[in-house]
């Protein structure tokens, strides 16, 4: 795959003197942006899944959400369901992957059930949200969520407790509305992929309402979201647009999309490729900024470029407004295979 610098000479290069026939573009490119260390250790995991076992390698909802992801991970051999009842009964051998999201505890207890060969994916952040719960439930707290109804990581998170022990919050309103159900301290937690400047205004609200509430030790919402928010912060005001890689059902991403126009971005869209562009309402541009969710890989904001530099005459500058280093272990049985 091409480095950003290389598409862009590259363009210019094969267009020539045509080049200077087409308008001028400065493009914008968010960093951090892409995938995140949560991401990277499941998607790795099936891959090390299929090579050390075969094929098929089943997995539980999409290990992340980017169809070209799971799409590229079918090609190699991964089966992917819904629910665990899907796997027919004589793969119950085969290895399943739950994804990045989390799962209810119902789930591994379903699996073992079935003597089914399980991998946990979930992202190591998401599992710190779920022993902040378990802490909490144990010290006979109530606590309140703060998230999106039906995602996947709210209802495995949710699904770490006995029914009716977390309640939901998802806007300011419902934190103004919402009742303790007994006499018990709070306390409240969060989804890692939400907006942190909606979720700072909830949480506003819940510690003017109950000023004892008790908060993590660290935020909740993740170290990726929070550096791709702060990075198209820095971008939006300056651009014509802004164009956020990723996935309809990826809530980093919708929240990406949010925060640009929040930051004064004209125009924000979410796209999954290039096909996806939508030329006509981007209208005239001169700087595009461009970002890509956590679950978004770098090949496709490569696309996205390559797609503008048919058009354009760009120029790509990098915004960097946070440096990552963060990696993740991968399960035992997979950092053997890697080593062999």
């Amino acid at each position: 795959m091409a480095s950003t610098s290389q598409a862009n000479t590259r363009s210019q290069a094969n267009t020539g003197k045509a080049t200077h026939a087409r308008p001028p573009l400065i493009v914008m490119l968010c960093a951090p942006r892409g995938f995140c260390a949560g991401v990277d250790r499941a998607v790795q995991i099936v891959e090390l899944s299929l090579e050390r076992f075969g094929a098929p390698v089943y997995v539980r909802h999409e290990i992340v959400h980017n169809k070209f992801v799971v799409e590229s991970l079918k090609a190699k051999g991964a089966i992917f369901v819904e629910e665990l009842d899907e796997i027919p009964s004589d793969h119950v051998d085969r290895p399943v992957v739950f994804s990045a999201h989390g799962v209810p505890k119902s789930v591994p207890a379903d699996a073992q059930a079935r003597n089914m060969f399980y991998l946990d994916a979930t992202c190591p952040l998401v599992s710190k949200v779920h022993k902040e719960a378990e802490i909490h439930h144990r010290r006979d707290r109530e606590i309140v969520l703060i998230g999106h109804a039906g995602h996947p990581e709210v209802i495995g998170t949710m699904g770490q407790l006995p029914e009716g022990s977390v309640q939901l919050v998802e806007t300011v309103e419902d934190a103004r509305r919402f009742q303790p159900a007994g006499n018990r301290a709070l306390a409240w937690i969060t989804q890692t992929t939400l907006s942190v400047d909606d979720t700072a205004e909830i949480v506003a609200v819940l510690t003017e309402r109950f000023p004892d509430i008790v908060a993590p030790h660290k935020d909740d919402i993740c170290y990726a979201t929070t550096n791709r928010q702060e990075a198209v912060k820095a971008v939006a005001p300056q651009v014509d647009a802004l164009i956020v890689v990723g996935a309809p059902n990826s809530s980093n991403s919708q929240r990406l999309r949010e925060v640009a126009e929040r930051a004064g971005c004209p125009r924000a869209v979410l796209v999954q490729r290039a096909t996806d562009i939508p030329w006509t309402e981007l209208g005239p541009l001169a700087r595009l900024g461009i970002t890509a969710g956590a679950s978004a890989p770098e090949v496709l904001v490569e696309e996205i470029i390559e797609a503008f530099a048919t058009r354009y005459d760009v120029r790509v500058e990098s915004v960097r407004t946070a440096e990552e280093t963060i990696s993740f272990n991968l399960p035992r049985a997979l950092r053997e295979a890697a080593a062999e």
